[in-house]
């Protein structure tokens, strides 16, 4: 009865195929496609992790036998402890014919699943030198291809990229750090200790992309939206090489790939919604954003919807953060492009910078300020003039700033000819705003730059203008002469109450002020 029992259970399957007409040239279909479904799941950074993908790999290769036996190292755990058993290097490509090179090439593949611990440079050098070297000879087959490649080459080819990039990302600990950008600047990045072999697998995966032999519309079933969220979760790696490669190589996919291009604009809003609202960490904004700058560039007119909702809901709120310093150069770069599409989002993007202007972040402040300028020198005259009132407001507000060096780059703004004519032609709006801001740096500004700079931008206005700079001067002297008033009253006022105090200051009755006859009295 046991006996029976036993003989329903399942029996455990072969680890290598048996050999066929004295060997076998390939592994089971069974084990490759369950290689390709186990390829996605665990992380693989820290150990070599081979026991999840299975296939079709191969280390021996008997010559004209192309029949013969062999074995799969990717059956062989390997967890920094033990080599894979046998890893050995295949022949090369120049050494088959031309009928067996896609077999080797697939075998080849099947043989860089394998993947090594890096973390100790002594582990394994003999296997990790065969895979670095059977990868480059992958990078130069894909290269020199000269025929379209199969659905079976495609799997293979996906999954051994898969297999090797994606993993879980090593971190230094944030726990002291503070996201001021010029702090996160001087850190020392994290240098993937893998990258030797990551770099030909980035640089086998661009090959693959960018190859005309590479048909697209195949290709789509395996570079699917799964493959493309997770490169696009590489991009948070401290490796700026790294960041420099996916950047590279995402931009092809968006361009050979018509069909995920929707899909790849709304996965980067996703990153960065999590970045802006809820975690203000993240590696690869700058990538992201350099990217974007350049599909922007491509857009057609007139912008859809979808594009203008990403510049509001996206790119503004991205002045929002504290590291804003680590991609403010591309963030200005992707907003002028919008702005040079369609020039009736100036006041729209104006109108953004204002709401998100730092208050007492200096350095933020001049970068908010040059990027003005880049924006402004695309404005045209009907868009200035539904924002220049609160705009001018705060440019005055940073010209009195005490920090000499933003001062110093609001002046600048008068030294561009755009934004000078557009500020003449609406002078009589935007003198008055300002002209307080201007006297007062002509008078007791500290910094001998921005009173220099001061006194040539009341200059341009005394000169277009007289009579209005003359109307804001008296205008001035009256409000100043009202504000003193204000001011001693406010001091007698004072004066009053530490007398009344004095006199009543050994008993404990309430001190009372009376206020000054009051024009107006509350009806009852």
């Amino acid at each position: 009865m046991i006996k029976n029992f036993l003989n329903k259970l399942p029996k455990k399957q072969a680890k290598s195929a048996e050999g066929r007409d004295g060997g076998s040239s390939t592994l089971s279909s069974n084990a490759s496609t369950t290689s390709r479904s186990n390829s996605a799941s665990g992380a693989r950074s820290g150990n070599v992790n081979s026991t999840g993908h299975s296939g079709n790999n191969s280390t021996q290769y008997s010559g004209a036998n192309h029949g013969s036996k062999f074995h799969d190292p990717l059956h062989n755990k390997v967890n920094g402890i033990s080599p894979p058993v046998p890893y050995e290097a295949l022949p090369s490509f120049r050494d088959v014919p031309s009928a067996e090179k896609q077999n080797l090439f697939i075998r080849k593949l099947s043989m860089c699943c394998v993947v090594f611990d890096f973390t100790d440079p002594t582990k394994h050098v003999k296997e990790k030198d065969i895979k670095r070297q059977t990868l480059v000879e992958l990078v130069d087959y894909v290269s020199s291809a000269n025929g379209k490649f199969s659905d079976t080459v495609l799997q293979e080819i996906v999954r051994v990229v898969s297999v090797n990039l994606f993993r879980t990302l090593s971190t230094q600990p944030r726990e002291n750090k503070v996201l001021e950008g010029l702090d996160v600047e001087e850190e020392e990045p994290l240098m993937d200790p893998a990258w030797p072999h990551l770099q030909i697998v980035y640089e086998f995966l661009l090959r693959f992309v960018t190859s005309p032999e590479t048909d697209a519309k195949l290709a789509k079933r395996y570079v699917d939206h799964s493959f493309i969220l997770r490169l696009l979760d590489l991009f948070d790696s401290e490796d700026p090489r790294e960041r420099e490669y996916l950047k590279t190589v995402l931009h092809r996919i968006y361009g050979k790939f018509m069909v995920h291009r929707p899909f790849i604009r709304k996965t980067i809003n996703n990153i960065f919604y999590r970045f802006i609202f809820e975690t203000e960490k993240h590696n690869g904004i700058a990538e992201l954003l350099e990217i974007l700058g350049s599909i922007i560039n491509g857009f057609a007119l007139p912008l859809k919807e979808e594009h203008k909702l990403f510049l509001v809901r996206a790119l503004i709120p991205l002045h929002k953060p504290k590291c804003i310093p680590m991609y403010h150069q591309q963030l200005t770069y992707s907003i002028t492009q919008f702005v040079e599409k369609d020039c009736k989002l100036a006041d729209t993007v104006i109108r953004g910078l204002l709401k998100y202007w730092p208050i007492t972040n200096s350095s933020k402040e001049v970068m908010f300020l040059g990027e003005l300028e880049e924006v402004l020198e695309a404005t045209q005259a009907p868009e200035f003039q539904r924002c220049m009132v609160p705009l001018f407001r705060q440019i005055g507000r940073c010209m009195s700033s005490s920090h000499f060096q933003v001062a110093e780059r609001a002046l600048f703004l008068w030294n561009n000819d755009h934004i000078e004519n557009l500020i003449k032609q609406n002078r009589r709006v935007i003198l008055p705003i300002i002209f307080p801001a201007l006297e007062k740096n002509a008078r007791n500004h500290w910094n001998q730059a921005v009173h220099s700079l001061t006194l040539n931008v009341r200059k341009i206005f005394a000169d277009v203008d007289p009579e209005l700079f003359e109307e804001c001067l008296l205008k001035f002297q009256e409000d100043e002469g009202r504000d003193e008033e204000a001011k001693v009253k406010r001091e007698a006022t004072w004066r009053r109450l530490e007398e009344i105090a004095t006199m009543k200051g050994t008993s404990n009755e309430a001190v009372l002020v009376p206020r000054k006859a009051s024009t107006t009295r509350p009806s009852s």
